[in-house]
């Protein structure tokens, strides 16, 4: 997510955005991954709205996120941006939530666990 924003923000510091997006816009099939990780500002809100809406209905965008989606006015900044956001990609969406605890660090819980049993 913050590559492509970043990609984004220079292309319309360079007034190339329309054409940025419209490449973006092109692929079947866009994955956007870590959404919310990190705080962005207005600027970065208004242009992924872009994005999102130039692909809305036209292509899929897969999206992955920790946070759920009561918290993405904290993450844009706004609550009018992160509706307008979310009405676009979730309708004729598929939400997959999944719980539980992270698949990177399970072998290595296990490690910790095997070692603090052994130190004892």
């Amino acid at each position: 997510f913050q590559e492509l924003m970043a990609q984004l923000k220079k292309a319309l510091a360079e007034n190339r955005l329309e054409a940025r997006l419209k490449h973006f816009s092109k692929y079947k099939v866009l994955i956007i991954d870590e959404v919310g990780y990190l705080p962005i500002d207005v600027d970065t809100a208004n242009i992924f709205f872009q994005l999102i809406s130039k692909r809305y209905e036209k292509h899929s965008t897969i999206i992955t996120t920790n946070m759920p989606f009561s918290s993405w006015t904290e993450v844009f900044g706004s609550a009018r941006i992160a509706n307008a956001i979310l009405d676009r990609l979730l309708h004729h969406s598929h939400v997959i939530s999944i719980k539980g605890p992270s698949y990177r660090l399970k072998s290595k819980m296990k490690y910790f666990n095997s070692s603090s049993n052994t130190s004892s």
